[in-house]
């Protein structure tokens, strides 16, 4: 007996359906089900269209529809065709109607809504991809923070996170055969932050580093009296531009992300 189709009706996008269906079809392994998404279903003809080929095919279906008409409509005539139908969203919908003795809002799509919020969120993570690992100084004068440090020191991640923040960040690497851009100098020390780390700490983050990469651990970017000059350098280029100097030998991003967005917010 071959499989049957599953339908994926939503009136949205149908991707909450259609990831709970696939977390339990993989419980039976060698499941070759085809399932078919129906999204933005508005009106009862949509869900006729549905029924009909469920029937035609003798498929299930699988339904998040926030509205209740909607839901009871589909819930009656799956039951008059003798079709399996289940209600994804509609059950707890309705448990947390009774907890909070509040009435939903019953909107399909909220949960996606692309608001102003969502639209700096995605400005801010295209401006850390785009501004990363000093690729390009004129990032430095439009940008909400800069990180400063020498390689390996989470300004990638950082900058990634605090985007999330909707903070646009810029960071730049230090090499001591290389000048930092003249625009480091210019910008308000404010928006600066060096990242400092101890120099054994760094040794092994980057022969980790090293043998992920399948190279040999003992070259020079790990090399101890190497990362001491580094760290010297640094240093002295956050004495210059007059930065917020943050440790981070044994902190977790998100804890740095805390303390520079604190000190961000304080200059605010």
């Amino acid at each position: 007996m071959s499989e049957p189709i599953i339908y994926v009706v939503s009136d949205s996008v149908g991707e909450t359906a259609e990831l709970v269906t696939k977390a339990a079809i993989s419980q039976f392994n060698g499941s070759n089900t085809v399932m078919k998404r129906f999204p933005y279903i508005e009106d009862f003809s949509n869900i006729d269209e549905v029924i009909s080929l469920a029937k035609l095919n003798q498929g299930l279906i699988v339904y998040t529809l926030v509205k209740p008409e909607m839901r009871a409509y589909i819930k009656e005539q799956a039951m008059k065709e003798e079709l399996y139908a289940f209600d994804v969203i509609g059950p707890l919908i309705d448990k947390f109607e009774s907890f909070y003795e509040k009435k939903p809002l019953f909107e399909p799509g909220v949960v996606r809504k692309l608001d102003d919020d969502y639209f700096k969120k995605v400005e801010a993570i295209e401006f850390a991809v785009k501004y990363d690992d000093g690729r390009d100084p004129r990032g430095l004068l439009k940008a909400d923070i800069i990180l400063v440090g020498v390689s390996r020191t989470s300004k990638t991640p950082l900058s990634q996170y605090l985007a999330l923040k909707r903070l646009k960040v810029a960071n730049v690497p230090l090499v001591p055969e290389v000048d930092p851009p003249e625009e480091l100098f210019t910008v308000s020390p404010q928006k600066c932050f060096g990242l400092k780390i101890g120099s054994e700490k760094l040794n092994s983050i980057r022969r980790e580093r090293l043998k992920s990469l399948g190279l040999n651990d003992q070259a020079s970017y790990a090399n101890l009296k190497r990362i001491e000059e580094e760290l010297a350098y640094f240093e002295k280029v956050a004495e210059k531009i007059g930065c917020h100097v943050v440790d981070v030998t044994n902190k977790a991003v998100e804890e740095t992300a805390n303390i520079i967005t604190n000190i961000y917010q304080k200059y605010q």
